[in-house]
């Protein structure tokens, strides 16, 4: 598939989008009674759940820090996530790769010194993959580290952005980003404007990446607004609960 076919000349995508229209996301939290906090997120048609376990004590000594908590992600993908049909081992590349990524973007925003020698185990699971997959996971692990209540210094909210026939588009999906166009995954911390994490998928020329960039913060405060409605209804749905 060509470039000049996933835009029309009306501006329109191949899903029927704006080139600075989001995906349709659906959300929602407390999703897995067993684990400490948990959501579920769908960007378009990629569709992940994260559970979060802890603080709790380090199951292995050695590895503890005296001073604060350790954080591991681990990164499963559903060999159904896609029309190819295989199944991803935990030590795949890419899925390590992930899991680092995801690790080193909460590190500096969770606020680990309140929990010393512990951990915070984080379990990412993709049922679908239809594009965004890092921004996806980035956002369902806010929520559900939220839910879990442990305490951190803002959102973390992620949104990618791209560039097709020199238009910025925002929110890529699988068919567009098959078609080599370059990505750039943006997360940030609404409330200071932060930029987290810059994740660059292929060569995007210099002239472009101000607007692409500028593109995804705006699509990460549009995303900030989404979750934080749903964390904050979720609270409320609670709260009722608790006074019924």
């Amino acid at each position: 598939m060509s470039r000049l076919e996933l835009l029309t000349p009306e501006g329109l995508r191949i899903d029927g989008r704006r080139a600075n229209e989001l995906r349709k996301i659906t959300a929602k939290t407390s999703v897995f009674s067993q684990a400490d906090g948990s959501a579920y997120i769908e960007q378009g048609n990629t569709k992940c759940l994260v559970a979060v376990y802890g603080p709790r004590e380090a199951r292995r000594r050695q590895q503890t820090l005296a001073d604060r908590a350790i954080i591991n992600v681990e990164f499963n993908v559903a060999p159904f996530s896609t029309s190819e049909r295989k199944k991803r081992s935990k030590s795949d590349k890419r899925s390590l790769e992930l899991a680092t990524c995801i690790r080193q973007t909460f590190e500096p925003v969770i606020q680990t010194n309140q929990f010393p020698r512990s951990q915070i185990d984080v379990y990412i699971q993709l049922f679908q993959h239809d594009g965004g997959v890092l921004q996806s996971c980035i956002n369902a692990t806010t929520m559900a580290l939220i839910d879990a209540g442990i305490p951190m210094l803002d959102f973390v909210c992620a949104c990618s952005a791209g560039c097709i026939e020199k238009v910025p588009v925002l929110d890529l999906n699988n068919l567009e980003e098959s078609a080599d166009t370059p990505e750039l995954t943006l997360a940030m911390l609404p409330r200071t404007g932060k930029v987290n994490l810059v994740e660059l998928e292929s060569r995007l020329h210099i002239e472009q990446l101000e607007s692409v960039m500028d593109l995804a913060k705006d699509g990460c405060i549009q995303i900030n607004e989404m979750l934080d409605k749903v964390i904050r209804q979720n609270m409320d749905h609670l709260m009722g609960r608790m006074k019924a």
